[in-house]
């Protein structure tokens, strides 16, 4: 394994070695094809000249250029791998593994399918238990909003939420015994235009 890729899932906390990890990331590359796009085939000749008046580049990624998929291939193959099963998460707070699954289906946990056996975000536990004012927040989270868009808010500061006059993430401020409406409120615009 090489030493910079076993030091960085190390310092990460990833308990995964380096080819399993390398697989995960060429999995998430897949499903982001096409590796090349070009953006301005999604749109009609109208949509494309609204875009452009707005300023956005609807140009083919260019040589040398950064691949902006690399962070969300990234993201995507830490999310997997951080994951837990049916019966990791049952573990985890003590239940038996058919309270995960109708948990799953009430729409009281989030998580995919993937090959066929759910996969549940880890921020969504606490060590003994499941994050306080899930449910509340998960009532709220748009119904075309992915988990990794999911988890990316819930894991990232947000100005609206303070701790001790820092901004917070979501799960921190549910840690911390804040009222889940904020956050139920900031992740219903989710996917929704600035």
């Amino acid at each position: 394994m090489p030493a910079p890729l076993r030091s960085a899932l190390a310092r990460a906390g990833l308990r995964v070695d380096s080819d399993e990890f390398l697989k995960l990331v060429e999995e998430a590359a897949d499903r982001l094809n096409p590796a090349d796009p070009a953006p301005a085939e999604y749109f009609t000749d109208s949509q494309r000249a609204a875009l452009s008046d707005v300023g956005l580049d609807l140009a083919p990624r260019r040589d040398g250029e950064r691949d902006p998929r690399a962070r969300a291939v990234a993201l995507q193959a830490v999310l997997r791998d951080t994951a837990l099963t049916v019966a990791g998460a049952a573990e985890r707070i003590n239940v038996d593994t058919s309270r995960i699954r109708h948990r799953l289906s009430a729409g009281k946990l989030i998580g995919w399918k993937d090959r066929g056996e759910w996969r549940l975000p880890v921020w969504q536990f606490t060590n003994d238990g499941v994050l306080p004012g899930l449910e509340s927040v998960l009532e709220s989270v748009p119904e075309d909003q992915p988990p990794l868009v999911v988890a990316g808010f819930m894991t990232t500061r947000q100005e609206e939420l303070a701790l001790a006059g820092d901004p917070a993430s979501p799960r921190d401020w549910l840690l911390a015994g804040g009222d889940p409406t904020p956050v139920a409120t900031l992740v219903a615009t989710l996917g929704t235009p600035v």
